[in-house]
């Protein structure tokens, strides 16, 4: 059996064939493009380019909005040089917002030359005291409220307050106190008239914290006035002169020195916020 092997000229003729049919194409293409320009009454409408467009990039946030929502903690409210050495009795956290309910106290003429006294005194013992910044008798401890409980406490506050009556209280006799962690020492005036009518706002204060299962006050209390302050437990120190210091009180200008608060309106801070209750009377 023969086998037969196509020529170059049959392989000429089929490139030729190829090229014929693509001729044909473009030749059906060309009249189809006429017939279309003959069928429309102007030139032909060019198809639109579609183009991908490319997501445009998010800008940065400016610093100065950024700093009014750090993230964490801010490291400077826990630096304790920051506040004369002063350490937080709990961590300080976005949304959380101290809070205590007291009474402020509005000093006299006079108590500016008693305080430099008392201080004076303090020192000579090897007690280096700092003045209070402001004023208060508290009747509460400093508690922790969520942002969101803050506007339903206050009502809680205003509607057990309402019936209380104003009264006047005084406090001759000064004491030593520490907080809790005993990082710090007070030298305060305790109450001796008047003690009744505060432990009956501090069962109105204590009824609306235990709604909200915060600590209520001290079981018995001495409630007072802190005049200054110290770092660190001092109070063995402090109570060895605590018997000159009252005999400053005792004969300030010829007479005893009290300390008399009248207690017209009851105040709640919070955060940066502060509320105020009159008392009726």
């Amino acid at each position: 059996m023969l086998v037969g092997y196509s020529s170059s000229s049959d392989e000429e003729s089929d490139g030729g064939g190829v090229q014929a049919d693509a001729d044909t194409d473009h030749n059906t293409f060309s009249r189809k493009c006429k017939q279309d320009r003959d069928n429309t009454d102007g030139p032909m409408k060019k198809v639109p380019k579609i183009e991908k467009v490319s997501p445009t990039p998010r800008l940065p946030l400016p610093g100065c909005l950024l700093s009014m929502f750090p993230q964490g903690v801010d490291t400077q409210t826990e630096d304790s040089s920051l506040h004369d050495g002063r350490i937080r009795s709990f961590k300080h956290e976005r949304g959380n917002w101290a809070t205590y309910v007291y009474f402020p106290y509005k000093p006299e003429e006079e108590f500016g030359e008693f305080m430099e006294s008392l201080l004076s005194t303090a020192a000579a013992f090897g007690v280096v005291l700092t003045p209070q910044e402001e004023f208060h008798l508290s009747l509460s401890q400093t508690v922790i409220l969520r942002h969101h409980w803050i506007q339903p406490f206050i009502q809680g506050l205003k509607a057990g307050l309402a019936p209380c009556k104003r009264f006047v209280c005084s406090a001759p006799r000064l004491n030593v106190y520490n907080n809790a962690e005993k990082t710090r020492t007070f030298l305060g005036m305790e109450v001796v008239t008047g003690h009744a009518e505060l432990i009956n706002l501090v069962r109105v204060v204590d009824r609306t914290l235990k709604d909200y299962r915060l600590d209520t006050f001290y079981q018995d209390p001495s409630f007072h006035v802190s005049l200054a302050w110290c770092v660190g437990d001092f109070s063995t120190q402090l109570r060895k002169c605590l018997h000159e210091l009252q005999n400053l009180v005792d004969n300030h200008e010829g007479e005893p020195y009290h300390l008399c608060l009248d207690c017209a309106e009851l105040r709640c801070r919070t955060g940066n916020k502060t509320f105020r209750f009159p008392l009726c009377g």
